[in-house]
């Protein structure tokens, strides 16, 4: 009787230790975690007590095991597993439409709560984006890494609850570009500029402009592949955006 405290207080710490790992972004979406001996190593705990926390999160839909090649991450927070679920049922111009409206509102509030440290991590983005020798562009499938422009920016805002909110409709985005239902609608050369405008306003802290800048970004960012196969359609509002002087031109 005495040992059963001390040994739910083991399977505890060890779920919130892996817990901690995946929601910090330690062990990255759709990566492996360490395999069952390393974690008791790592841990200091033996393998049933790994399994049971392991087990609990993918039954949260944060892990997923795949015999034979080990054990992923699916979501950061059970949070984003679900609305993950409950999106998938949904048109995908809805969701698009969705990750629209989250996506300006977090370039507002990074606008205003951004640090010296977010700004740094939003220059080395911008860096990677002109790197001539780069033969791939930050589209749909970046978006959830952590190192990514438009990550950085959601954290920026401050607010975790929009961070789930975004890995959970960028999660739906993801799996539907995977099978070209979604695509990137716009050149790596304007996807480039559109950053820097959206960047230069929270820089400036100008709400304003951060709010337009990533409106016309994600107006011409990914689509339906329907409607953006020869990345010429504007939407409506964007072609109001550029009317109104939101296009960021060559410098």
């Amino acid at each position: 009787m005495s040992n059963a405290p001390r040994a739910s207080q083991k399977s505890r710490d060890t779920l919130e230790y892996l817990r901690e790992r995946i929601t910090s972004g330690a062990w990255p979406l759709n990566a492996p975690i360490p395999k069952e001996p390393e974690l008791m190593a790592m841990i200091g705990v033996g393998k049933s007590t790994v399994r049971e926390a392991v087990r609990t999160l993918a039954n949260l839909g944060m892990l997923e095991a795949i015999p034979g090649s080990g054990t992923f991450v699916r979501a950061r927070t059970p949070v984003t597993s679900i609305l993950t679920q409950f999106l998938a049922d949904h048109d995908l111009e809805e969701v698009l439409v969705y990750r629209r409206s989250l996506e300006i509102e977090a370039a507002q509030h990074a606008a205003v709560h951004r640090t010296e440290a977010h700004l740094e991590r939003l220059r080395a983005a911008l860096s990677r984006g002109e790197d001539p020798d780069r033969i791939d562009v930050e589209g749909c499938q970046a978006s959830t890494e952590t190192a990514s422009f438009h990550h950085i920016i959601v954290e920026a805002s401050g607010s975790t609850l929009l961070l789930d909110l975004y890995m959970g409709v960028m999660t739906v985005l993801q799996n539907a570009s995977r099978t070209g239902q979604v695509i990137l609608g716009t050149t790596p050369a304007t996807m480039q500029l559109d950053h820097r405008a959206v960047y230069d306003a929270i820089v400036a802290r100008d709400v304003r402009d951060a709010a337009h800048s990533m409106a016309l970004h994600v107006d011409r960012d990914l689509g339906l592949a329907t409607d953006m196969l020869d990345f010429t359609p504007q939407t409506e509002r964007a072609t109001s955006l550029i009317d109104a002087g939101y296009d960021p031109q060559p410098r």
